[in-house]
């Protein structure tokens, strides 16, 4: 049945009207456009999209709510039908990681020990807000979220994004109770990072995949399949040592990295108020004397000091002994060797050969 023979072959549609609801429906979508670019932060729309963020952030949580309960459903559905081969598997990692704990415990008491001793200072940890994911920003080349804390709550552009798991991105845009993040994998994502095993320098770049690259590889063979890569803290924007992934081969044969962030969802996250090192320790802590612990130990009792005193004359007489016998010892080799020693007797002559006897049949 052709259209104009249905219900709809009387409805008539002004083409003057058609075409100003399609400019006006253009219009929003370009201003929408503008002031949601990621890129965009030093534009003069920037008022205008903290408010719009702003408005946008509690009304995608009301949005967001009914995919969240479906989500938590359908784990509970899948945990419920999984839950035996689950439970063998994390039987078989508990057995695998139980040396690593026993390793872990030992070592961690051996480095107390050594704090105590030497005065070490660890270096103070970096404070964090606790923050929820409310809207997801995804395309082929843009990777961002909103998340529901703001520069009310401390959070400040440059600030590292972490979840449970690792890195996840840092903040490009605040309003007072919402802030933008830019994922690792988005195409304005740069971090610098160091590969685990070898300590070499790297650059994290995203490219809109779900694996960003590696690139500038400092070192040949300096990274391998399955090297964990870490935030070298190079340029001051991120603290060193935060987990990011694990190195792997791309089908283009490039190096990418396999997130960590990546193994559960991004709806709990948690921002560094990192800004630069110069926060983590104060300048008289910089000024102060690097074993801070030498300078409480008591000074030593009369009867400490006796022992000591003791100790050393017996270590003093005991090598003087030791450098006379060496002494004795080397006069008696050179005495030794300065003895003349009795000549061997000659060998005898051997005997002259018997003269040979004269023919039988010889003449007088």
């Amino acid at each position: 049945m052709a259209f104009r023979d249905g219900p709809f072959e009387n409805i008539k549609v002004p083409l003057v009207w058609t075409a100003a609801v399609a400019v006006v429906i253009a219009a929003i979508g370009c201003i929408l456009l503008l002031i949601s670019d990621a890129r965009a932060q030093t534009s003069p729309y920037q008022p205008v999209r903290a408010g719009v963020e702003s408005v946008a952030g509690p009304v995608g949580g009301v949005f967001a709510a009914p995919v969240r309960w479906f989500g938590s459903a359908t784990d509970y559905v899948g945990g419920y039908f999984f839950a035996v081969s689950e439970n063998r598997r994390l039987k078989r990692e508990l057995a695998e990681l139980a040396p690593w704990r026993d390793q872990a415990i030992a070592l961690k008491n051996v480095n107390a020990r050594y704090e105590a001793m030497l005065g070490i200072r660890p270096e103070p940890p970096v404070a964090m807000q606790t923050a929820r994911s409310i809207s997801d920003t995804r395309g082929p080349f843009s990777r961002a979220r909103l998340i529901d804390a703001g520069s009310a709550k401390g959070v400040k552009v440059g600030n590292p994004v972490i979840n449970e798991h690792g890195l996840v991105g840092r903040i490009v845009g605040t309003s007072p109770n919402v802030s933008r993040m830019v994922l690792l994998t988005d195409v304005a994502s740069r971090t610098p990072v160091l590969v685990d095993r070898t300590d070499a320098r790297a650059l994290l770049t995203g490219d809109g995949s779900d694996n960003p690259r590696l690139e500038f590889i400092r070192g040949v063979g300096s990274v391998q399949a399955g090297d964990r890569i870490l935030s070298s803290g190079d340029g001051g924007g991120f603290p060193r040592g935060v987990p990011i992934g694990v190195a792997a081969r791309g089908i283009d044969g490039s190096w990418r990295v396999k997130l960590f962030s990546d193994r559960g969802a991004i709806d709990y996250v948690r921002v560094m108020l990192f800004e630069d090192f110069g926060q983590l320790i104060g300048s008289d802590d910089l000024n102060s004397p690097p074993l801070a612990a030498l300078g409480a130990v008591a000074e030593a009792t009369p009867a400490q000091a006796a022992a000591i005193s003791d100790a050393a004359a017996r270590r003093d007489a005991a090598r003087g002994r030791a450098e006379q016998a060496a002494a004795d010892t080397a006069r008696a080799d050179a005495v030794e060797a300065a003895r003349p020693r009795p000549t061997p007797p000659a060998a005898a002559a051997p005997p002259p050969a018997a003269e040979a006897a004269p023919p039988a049949g010889g003449t007088e």
